[in-house]
């Protein structure tokens, strides 16, 4: 029997500072981009992959994302896409449980109970506020990872103009470097990525299970020591990608500009 493809988080509990006013009555994941939620094309992407089980972490305005994305949206989202299985929406209320987000470990630690509970191990991430309409959430990339030693693998980008520095680079044995080999370059983290449920739990991480104390906490600093440890795999993705960050690039996106 084929594996069930693992569950999913997408990351949707940021503030959207830079995309005010937009933002202040509308959650970012919820502006318009070419006739849809921005979170939307994420979802319909990870369902496109048979994702089945998903989890949306929220906090700024969360109540309007789970509103919006409750049964009748989802069974229309379900309908469009022709999928006939059961598909399990759940979400990880940072602002209601603890008054604002969580940072990204942070929220993922919170979100764990229900991204990979029981003997599940490996789930992907995603971000709601980023735009990558051909990313192919792949069931091979999946198989690839469980089979691997690694902790997580990572989907890099070329640097955009507003990130020219980029995050990490990748050496000839397809692992992540957290600086760049003579002669190469560092290219921009995506926020798509697989983990392994390990990387969030004692020695990687020190939050309690399923951070109960709503510690807020950045993922960089974990990546950067599963990385020097030899623990993390990264490829480049050269497709269409956006870090919708600001109304600029908002609109550009919704006048065709990529």
């Amino acid at each position: 029997m084929p594996h069930p493809a693992p569950r999913a988080l997408i990351l949707a509990a940021g503030r959207g500072e830079r995309m005010r006013p937009l933002t202040d009555r509308c959650p970012k994941p919820l502006l318009p981009l070419r006739g849809k939620p921005l979170m939307q094309w994420a979802l319909e992407a990870l369902l496109r992959a048979g994702v089945r089980e998903l989890v949306v972490n929220t906090a700024w305005l969360g109540q309007q994302i789970e509103d919006h994305f409750a049964a009748q949206r989802l069974s229309d989202v379900r309908q469009q896409l022709s999928i006939s299985e059961h598909i399990g929406l759940h979400f990880s209320s940072e602002g209601r449980d603890f008054g604002g987000a969580l940072e990204t470990a942070g929220g993922i630690v919170r979100a764990l109970p229900l991204l990979a509970p029981g003997a599940r191990d490996v789930f992907w991430v995603a971000a709601g506020d980023v735009f990558a309409p051909d990313f192919d959430f792949a069931a091979d990339a999946v198989r690839r990872f469980v089979a691997s030693d690694r902790l997580a693998h990572l989907w890099l980008v070329p640097n955009p103009a507003h990130h020219p520095a980029g995050d990490f680079a990748i050496g000839a044995d397809g692992l992540a470097q957290n600086d760049a080999p003579a002669g190469g370059r560092r290219h921009t983290f995506s926020t798509i990525a697989l983990y392994r449920r390990a990387l969030f739990e004692p020695p990687w991480c020190d939050i309690p299970a399923g951070n109960p104390q709503g510690v807020a906490a950045p993922l960089a600093p974990l990546l950067r020591r599963a990385i020097a440890a030899g623990r993390v795999g990264a490829e480049l993705y050269q497709g269409p990608w956006t870090d919708v960050g600001t109304p600029e690039r908002l609109a550009a996106l919704n006048a065709g500009v990529s």
